[in-house]
């Protein structure tokens, strides 16, 4: 028998809308996935050719780039990120709405038309493009959380990090300057185990076809 399929997918908010979804798909994990209490990584699934690893969302791409898992659920914001030329993502899955933006503090919107800033964000790369097209430096302060306390502590006067309601900006007295980039979350898989392993393929399929059906109804 083949070892089992290594399924990858991130802690937080996208998880909560991909279960019903896995589900459907026939990814189901074990009652112990759900059980707050555990601190294990790695969960069987009723499927025994399946098992699911879960992980923060940026190492998603990562195992699943490298081969370690062969598919897997992660944002299009940590995908254009890493560019992995490994990683392939076939089907946008219609969840995880949001939007990767910049933003400041009030009246702060003309510092970003200078030739440099600093700007606290974890998306290095895409903050760094979308500057540089508009022939601005950007310099990265690089931040996995807490971002919105960065103004006003004086680390950067800009931040780019993800924005869904934008009340979490509101609440720290910040508004939003402009839109990086539109994020879903997406089905990815690493590209040579789509090419050796028709159980890839077949998943891929059925993640498609819901999708579809969705978009149908």
């Amino acid at each position: 028998m083949d070892e089992p399929l290594t399924f990858a997918v991130p802690k937080g908010r996208i998880l909560d809308e991909a279960l019903p979804l896995m589900t459907r798909a026939g990814v189901v994990p074990e009652a112990a996935f759900h059980d707050k209490a555990k601190r294990a990584l790695t969960f069987a699934c009723t499927d025994p050719e399946m098992r699911l690893i879960r992980v923060r969302a940026f190492d998603v791409a990562t195992f699943v780039a490298h081969g370690a898992a062969q598919a897997g659920i992660v944002g299009s914001d940590v995908i254009e990120e890493f560019d992995y030329s490994d990683l392939y993502a076939p089907v946008d899955l219609g969840i995880g709405r949001c939007r990767l933006s910049v933003a400041g503090l009030p009246g702060t919107e003309t510092r970003a038309r200078a030739s440099h800033i600093r700007v606290a964000t974890k998306y290095p790369t895409l903050t760094r493009r979308h500057f540089e097209r508009q022939g601005i430096q950007a310099e990265c302060v690089k931040l996995n959380g807490a971002m919105e306390i960065a103004p006003e502590l004086g680390l950067a006067g800009t931040i780019v990090d993800l924005v869904s309601s934008g009340q979490t900006l509101r609440d720290n007295g910040l508004v939003e300057h402009a839109r990086v980039l539109d994020v879903s979350a997406r089905l990815i898989v690493n590209r040579t185990a789509l090419k050796t392993d028709a159980r890839i393929a077949a998943l891929v399929g059925r993640f498609r076809a819901l999708v579809s059906e969705a978009a149908a109804a």
